[in-house]
């Protein structure tokens, strides 16, 4: 591998650091979601 492309691809700090706040982005929204609708996101998409 380069060394262009060596810090770019796996599991890099920055890769790591952005998937958690995505993964913690979603958790809020999917909780934010089912406070206001009153339904799980199972029951939401249609599976329950």
């Amino acid at each position: 591998m380069s060394e262009q492309t060596e810090g770019k691809m796996g599991f890099t700090g920055f890769a790591e650091t952005w998937n958690g706040r995505l993964a913690m982005l979603g958790f809020v929204i999917g909780i934010a979601t089912e406070l206001m609708t009153g339904q799980g996101i199972l029951s939401q998409i249609g599976l329950m």
